[in-house]
């Protein structure tokens, strides 16, 4: 019993010390803009927390960050990266006119950060030498000429980290980086010196592919940690691979991940690993697309070809975001507080049920969405049930929000406690970029329709009609719902009123 014990309180502590405390302030910030954080070094790169701000500008949240390494930090369309590791206390400040592309860090975040700042102030100032001039240089020369770079920044690099108190870690992660950018201008030599000198059957040395080979020795752990890499692996194949593609017989009824998978497999030379987050990554670029792309087939070229169980399921995570829950397959019970104050799960009443999510900070809601939706409510309201799910941070300001801006409107007003962290968010895969989105629940409870943007889309009218028996009018095609991603900073939201 002492040893169950004792291995739960470690589980707890693990799970504990992983989460990252974020705490700033945006002096003159808005409450209808948020910020977000997400891994920059994942395959899915999802948001892991949005946090609003209050009337003076302050934020406060907290986040369980997969690993050590780089996040993104967006806010009002802008996006900037920091360096965070599990347990840390990040205070960030700034002003709203520049923030996050200029901000300030304090607490055990802020070393780390300095180290990253300055050393790419100096490399900055040191990638004029990395010019076209090189390109046109004997490979001999050049070779020199390049590994000089290399060890003047790597050099830079140890005397920031000493100066400065940065980990071994985010040392570690810079040169890789800095790695990364030389192989990338090595191909860039290889495939531009003969036509830069005049050569046209120029072709590079055992020297130059040794030199390439010694950069590469740390090839996995730099394919996990940086998409950079990733992408200069695939510039590095293309030319292999499309020669590859063009000899597919079925190359034009199978997708480009399809070709890509069966392209690796033939590669003897890549680790496991380096393929697995190679396809995700093309996956992702490819065919995370709800409207051109089936998601059975997706999940089977996962299935299928990935093996690291991490990578499989950080992209089984990109595909859940994006396609949203199975159609077929029951709809979660989450339990709602409602604006009448009584709490349950969603009132289907033998009906079908479109499900809206929503949240007071897209200003486009009121703005864009509601005169439409109230046309697509009158049209189908005799067939169709209609739920409105708020996503704000309060029961407050849900009640603030619907009264506001769904007064009249037939449905049921439902508040998701928790907003973007509760259980309703986590069960629907619902994100800041898919508010507003609606999606169909069938009268069994069964998930009816994809996630739908557009009032105006084809797709959605037909999945309305399919489920409601009715043929609505043909919708205005410019009647759009437009999502956060378009938000307009100018426009009238409740949260200001």
């Amino acid at each position: 019993m002492k040893k169950y014990l004792f291995l739960l309180l470690l589980t707890l502590l693990v799970v504990s010390c992983s989460k990252v405390k974020v705490e700033g302030n945006v002096k003159g910030g808005s409450p209808l803009e948020r910020i977000e954080f997400i891994e920059a070094s994942g395959v899915a790169t999802l948001p892991l927390v949005n946090l609003g701000l209050d009337e003076k500008g302050n934020f406060k949240g907290d986040f369980k960050a997969p690993k050590n390494g780089m996040y993104a930090m967006t806010y009002a369309g802008k996006m900037n990266f920091i360096y965070l590791k599990k347990g840390q206390t990040l205070n960030v400040s700034g002003d709203s006119a520049t923030f996050p592309e200029v901000f300030k860090i304090e607490g055990d975040a802020k070393k780390n950060n300095d180290f990253i700042t300055a050393t790419q102030k100096y490399l900055e100032s040191y990638s004029s030498k990395l010019n076209m001039q090189m390109l046109q240089k004997k490979e001999s020369d050049f070779l020199v000429d390049i590994k000089k770079i290399h060890s003047d920044l790597e050099k830079n690099l140890d005397e920031t980290a000493d100066k400065l108190g940065a980990d071994s870690e985010v040392v570690k992660l810079k040169k890789d980086e800095l790695t990364t950018n030389i192989l990338t201008f090595l191909v860039q030599y290889e495939s531009a010196h003969g036509q830069a000198a005049g050569d046209p059957t120029f072709k590079v040395s055992k020297n130059f592919k040794d030199y390439e080979k010694t950069l590469t020795e740390n090839n996995d752990r730099m394919v996990e940690n940086l998409p950079v890499y990733r992408n200069y692996l695939l510039n590095k194949v293309g030319q292999d691979f499309q020669n590859f593609a063009v000899k597919q017989k079925d190359k034009d009824n199978v997708s480009m991940s399809t070709i890509f998978a069966r392209f690796l497999a033939t590669n003897k030379e890549m680790s496991q690993k380096t393929k697995d987050y190679l396809l995700a990554f093309v996956i992702a670029k490819f065919d995370l697309n709800p409207y051109t792309s089936e998601v059975e087939k997706v999940k089977k070229i996962s299935d299928e070809y990935i093996k690291d169980s991490e990578v499989k399921k950080d992209l089984n995570s990109a595909i859940n975001a994006v396609f949203g829950l199975k159609v077929g397959e029951e709809a979660p019970k989450v339990n709602f507080n409602k604006l009448d104050g009584k709490s349950g799960n969603l009132e289907l009443n033998g009906k079908p049920t479109l499900v809206m999510s929503y949240a007071s900070w897209n200003p486009y809601i009121g703005q864009s969405t509601v005169p439409v939706l109230k046309e697509v409510v009158n049209f189908y309201k005799s067939k169709v049930n209609f739920a409105f799910v708020n996503l704000d941070d309060t029961k407050e300001q849900f009640t603030k929000t619907a009264n506001a801006m769904l007064k009249g409107i037939p449905g049921t007003n439902y508040y998701a406690d928790g907003g973007l962290q509760s259980d309703y968010a986590k069960k629907f895969f619902i994100y800041g970029f898919k508010i507003p989105g609606f999606f169909l629940i069938d009268k069994d409870g069964k998930v009816a329709s994809q996630t739908f943007y557009n009032l105006g889309d084809a797709k959605f009218v037909e999945a309305m009609n399919k489920v409601s028996g009715l043929q609505a009018p043909t919708v205005n095609p410019q009647a759009q719902l437009q999502n956060e991603l378009l938000q307009n900073p100018n426009a009238d939201s409740v949260q200001t009123k």
